[in-house]
């Protein structure tokens, strides 16, 4: 069974996740960590379980989700892995920052591109990734069959979707991910997503007014 520890962190309440089994090693997931305080947060857990962190996953690379890369580049010697296509947008996040007279640590680049399909593995654990653009021009999901959740990024919130304005986001192509992607998985899949609370794919379907 996956352990799931959320963190929110930065100025945009951006959700950072831990994702851990019994063999004690670690993922961590969208690092937003930007404060000393909020690096501490995240160390502080993972001492306290005793945790080993294997994998730095970007779902993708906008700069509220990579603020905390660095850190966990230099405090556990991990590069971040995200698909191919979300190279160009992290590039971008130093300009973005600058724009907005945003402190940031560039982010390493990817040790290793993602493919969707194909599965990540930590511990006795593993994650499927899903192919799910229109926020992000690469974004990624990543779901555990076995504990019947996903890490879905900026995809799909409680009553809402990602936004799709800013450069590479489509509205078309992200309806299209969710009713293609994660619809499918099942009504009782548990989406915990970049921001606001966990939700699931049920009362989405249902309820959402952009479904």
């Amino acid at each position: 069974m996956i352990g799931i520890q959320q963190f929110t962190f930065n100025p945009w309440a951006e959700n950072t996740y831990v994702l851990y089994d019994r063999t004690g090693e670690c993922v961590i997931i969208d690092p937003g960590c930007h404060l000393g305080e909020e690096e501490n947060r995240l160390v502080n857990f993972i001492r306290e379980k005793k945790l080993t962190p294997v994998l730095l996953l970007n779902t993708h690379c906008h700069i509220d989700h990579v603020l905390g890369n660095k850190f966990v580049h230099d405090m556990y010697g991990l590069s971040p892995r995200f698909h191919r296509l979300e190279e160009s947008v992290l590039q971008a996040m130093v300009p973005y920052a600058a724009s907005m007279s945003m402190p940031y640590n560039p982010s390493p680049p990817a040790d290793l591109f993602l493919e969707e399909g194909k599965p990540v593995r930590f511990g006795e654990s593993t994650l499927d990734s899903f192919f799910t653009p229109g926020h992000s021009p690469g974004s990624l999901s990543f779901f555990s069959a076995k504990d019947r959740f996903l890490i879905g990024g900026d995809v799909l919130f409680q009553g809402s979707i990602g936004r799709t304005d800013l450069p590479g986001g489509d509205f078309n192509t992200l309806i299209e991910s969710i009713k293609t992607q994660l619809f499918p998985l099942g009504d009782d899949v548990k989406v915990y997503p970049g921001h606001g609370p966990a939700t699931t794919i049920g009362v989405e379907r249902q309820t959402n007014p952009f479904l």
